[in-house]
């Protein structure tokens, strides 16, 4: 089982993009993401620093990417 890497905010949404998630909206520093495919959402919060690593399990899990890290 692969270990979850650290990521920032702008590393995990070209993930995001790169498996059909497109910006909806974004309000305040999050930004919302919606695959009209799997018809799923997720929220990033867009800051500089890497994200806590419970919060990026929390977005793969929602996104339905937890499956490549696990």
């Amino acid at each position: 089982m692969p270990k979850i890497p650290s990521l920032t905010s702008a590393k995990l949404i070209r993930i995001l993009l790169q498996h059909g998630f497109v910006l909806d909206h974004q309000t305040g520093s999050h930004r919302v993401y919606y695959n009209l495919e799997k018809k799923r959402r997720v929220v990033v919060p867009y800051h500089r620093k890497e994200l806590p690593r419970v919060t990026l399990i929390a977005i793969l899990k929602e996104a339905g990417l937890h499956e490549y890290f696990e």
